[in-house]
């Protein structure tokens, strides 16, 4: 599911306008979120132009770097999901989509529970 429709249907928003105290770090979809809840949601920052200045560059680039790198350990935890060979190309029925997710999402748990 995209970004937006995620935000739009799963009812993101408005979990974060129950819970203020919950705080997010997501990525360049989710910046109308980060708009719409600036103290609680952290997304990268907007690219500068192509004819900015070289400080503004610099700045633009220490800043993304940081949040990629608190972002880094939850891209990791939803890439293990997809190296299972059953969710890379999906086939069976829709309706036993999700059984299927959550019986791999034990194993990957198990098996990070392991290390």
């Amino acid at each position: 599911m995209h970004d937006r429709s995620a935000v739009r249907t799963e009812g993101i928003a408005d979990l974060l306008e129950q819970f203020p105290d919950v705080k997010a770090t997501v990525d360049s979809g989710y910046r109308g979120l980060a708009k719409q809840f600036p103290d609680q949601v952290s997304a990268p920052p907007l690219k500068p132009k192509k004819n900015a200045p070289a400080q503004e560059w610099a700045a633009y680039e220490k800043e993304r770097h940081q949040q990629s790198c608190e972002r880094i350990c939850v891209e990791h935890a939803n890439a293990e999901h997809k190296q299972w060979r059953p969710l890379q190309r999906y086939l069976g029925r829709r309706e036993y989509y999700d059984q299927t997710h959550l019986a791999i999402a034990g194993l990957v748990s198990d098996r990070s529970a392991e290390r």
